[in-house]
């Protein structure tokens, strides 16, 4: 099928490579990305004051589609600050101290337990539910926050949401496209995510020590975020602190049980956890400070909310900006696109498809393609669908393999989209450990780049 490509197309395709350049050399993208989006308004539209509100447009609608991102962020920070002035937060880390003893076993462990209950209940919820307990444990072992970030990012967003062999979301969505059961996808996504992640974590596992072992990265870069963690006060009694160290993960683990029998997944299980979070600070304000405590509950929240703002500042222009390549450009912008478009990430997706010679090898390294371009939006799931039609057509052509060719095109969007690659997809994790989304994603490229070129040989094979 050919694909009409605009000059809208090409703008955007240009301004991507621009802001991944800046990107690799260390620079500010916020600029790049507000002409971006003021040259696609102008282009579009035709209008010059329509382009200037397009920009402050594209905010509006980056922020209310990241909302529920940054209150969960802020409100479990709050919460956090709260435990460690009441001096809860360093009774609940002890037995995990006695476990986690060097930054070796604090990636691995970390990561693994992240991966485990992001299999159940999505990456989100699990960043929210162990950054908080486990970060200080890692940090006191050694293990660089930035590092931490790393371990749940690449083990929750990577591993875990990009097989969803639990909830199932993603394979439904791939296998629907690719008209083939949802057992199909997930048989055929099982040695493709086993490699995706071993190759991954491992590059990057193997990375960070080298980097720490020549100090780019060193772990008295903790010292602040530490001494943070341990500046508490004497506001409880050391019963009331054993008694709230049992009481709050109790509280959490009702939310797990409560997410598996309400079925509550996604946005849902994340605001659950809010909820709950929003309760244990209110409590334990109230506890801790008495007379003073409905006056701190709410200097707590405003200092969740600061933190979260100013975490997801530098976010807002490039987010803006790469939600034009989906659904938000009509809503941005207005109806400019050709009648045909699926939005302009998914037609120079289709138009990447419609381009190549089929061969197997040629299918892989073209539906790993799509996968990464449709993944630029950071959903990691919009382009899925893409990704599961272009199976169907390879998989029709060439004879057979669609099954591991829509597990790969799904494996590829979501580690790029879902949250290892596009700075404010990873933002929960890099914000729960006080570290720049867009330094957690330069340490990512270059382990998930080497494990997506290993993936797309292995899918070779597999076809």
């Amino acid at each position: 099928m050919e694909m009409e490509l605009t000059a809208l197309h090409w703008i955007y395709v240009v301004f991507i490579a621009l802001i991944i350049g800046f990107m690799v050399k260390r620079r500010d993208t916020t600029l790049i990305c507000i002409i971006g989006i003021f040259l696609l308004a102008l282009v579009a539209t035709g209008s010059l004051a329509s382009s200037i509100s397009g920009i402050f447009n594209s905010f509006i609608f980056a922020i209310t589609e990241l909302m529920s991102t940054i209150l969960i962020i802020s409100i479990i920070v709050a919460m956090s600050t709260v435990l460690t002035k009441s001096g809860i937060n360093d009774v609940m880390i002890a037995p995990f101290a006695k476990f986690i003893k060097n930054p070796t076993l604090a990636f691995w462990v970390i990561g693994i337990v992240m991966m485990i209950i992001s299999w159940f209940f999505w990456p989100s919820p699990a960043v929210a539910l162990l950054g908080a307990v486990l970060l200080p444990v890692a940090l006191r072992a050694g293990l660089p926050a930035l590092g931490v970030a790393m371990a749940m990012n690449l083990f929750g967003h990577g591993i875990a949401l990009s097989g969803d062999f639990i909830i199932q979301a993603a394979p439904k969505l791939t296998g629907d496209a690719a008209s083939i059961p949802v057992g199909d996808v997930i048989a055929a996504s099982i040695p493709l995510v086993i490699t995706m992640g071993v190759v991954t974590t491992i590059s990057a596992f193997i990375l960070l020590k080298r980097d720490m072992k020549l100090g780019r990265i060193k772990a008295a870069d903790n010292e602040g975020i530490v001494q943070d963690q341990t500046m508490s006060e004497n506001l409880l009694t050391l019963a009331q602190k054993k008694f709230f160290a049992v009481f709050i993960p109790i509280a959490f683990l009702l939310d797990v049980v409560a997410l598996s029998i309400l079925k509550l997944q996604g946005g849902d299980a994340t605001a659950l956890v809010g909820g709950t979070a929003v309760f244990i600070l209110l409590i334990l304000s109230l506890v801790a400070h008495k007379q003073q405590g409905l006056e701190k509950s709410t200097a707590y929240l405003i200092q969740g909310f600061q933190f979260g703002f100013k975490v997801f500042g530098p976010v807002i222009p490039i987010a803006a900006f790469f939600y034009l390549g989906d659904s938000g450009f009509n809503q941005i912008i207005g109806d400019y696109l050709p009648k045909t478009s699926l939005g302009i990430v998914n037609d120079l997706g289709a138009a990447l498809a419609a381009s190549v010679p089929l061969t197997k090898e040629i299918a892989a390294v073209t539906l790993t393609g799509i996968g990464a371009i449709t993944g630029l939006d950071g959903s990691g799931f919009s382009g899925i669908s893409l990704a599961g039609s272009v199976a169907k057509l390879f998989g029709t052509a060439i004879g057979g393999g669609t099954a591991t060719l829509t597990a790969l095109g799904q494996i590829t969007a979501i580690w790029v989209g879902g949250g290892t690659l596009i700075p404010w997809a990873l933002i929960p994790a890099a914000a729960i450990c006080n570290v720049s989304p867009f330094e957690l994603a330069r340490r990512n490229l270059l382990p998930v780049t080497i494990g997506l070129a290993v993936t797309t040989i292995v899918a070779m094979f597999l076809i």
